[in-house]
């Protein structure tokens, strides 16, 4: 038996690439997300195109405690909490705007939002989440993963599933993959 050489080449060139992907976890566009820290599960939509997650969220607003910054806001989500609810503010996020949503007298090509951690759980992987808070009130989905979040979830969307993961079923340990 005689082997060809430039399948020799390609097959070394192909298996660690697909070693790579049998690591990861493929999720569909959209997946159920528990978020632990406040006890909600929610459909989110994931998108390879956004950098950022983004959590819908009314009435945000900023206050010290012990000489760091919070932030104190309500879920804009159907049925969901009608407490405040309050977290340590990790940085603020600037939000590139749209086309048609930059206002020339403001002067400004992004929005500035307020981001917080989150503990999110999708499918059976939990990982410590940055999220900026936004009223996402008009799109379908509160919750908008991006590409920063897929990264630490090592995923792969494939836009033809929808809840490929299934419900969310993390253990009370959070990975070691932080």
């Amino acid at each position: 038996m005689r082997l060809n050489p430039f399948a020799l080449c390609l097959g070394s060139i192909l298996l660690p690439g697909l070693s790579l992907a049998a690591e990861k976890t493929v999720y569909g566009l959209n997946e159920y997300v528990s978020l632990a820290d406040i006890d909600l599960q929610v459909a989110a939509k994931l998108d390879t195109g956004a950098k950022t997650a983004s959590l819908s969220a009314r009435d945000i607003k900023r206050f010290k405690r012990d000489g760091e910054t919070w932030v104190r806001f309500y879920l804009a989500i159907d049925d969901a909490h009608a407490h405040p609810i309050e977290r340590p503010l990790a940085r603020i996020s600037k939000i590139k705007r749209r086309a048609g949503d930059y206002d020339p007298e403001e002067g400004k090509t992004y929005t500035a939002r307020p981001v917080i951690e989150l503990e999110f759980c999708m499918g059976t992987a939990r990982r410590m989440i940055e999220v900026n808070l936004t009223d996402r009130s008009a799109f379908q989905y509160p919750l908008l993963i991006g590409s920063e979040a897929l990264k630490r979830f090592d995923a792969l969307v494939d836009p033809s599933l929808k809840y490929a993961a299934g419900k969310p079923g993390c253990s009370l340990d959070i990975t070691a993959a932080e």
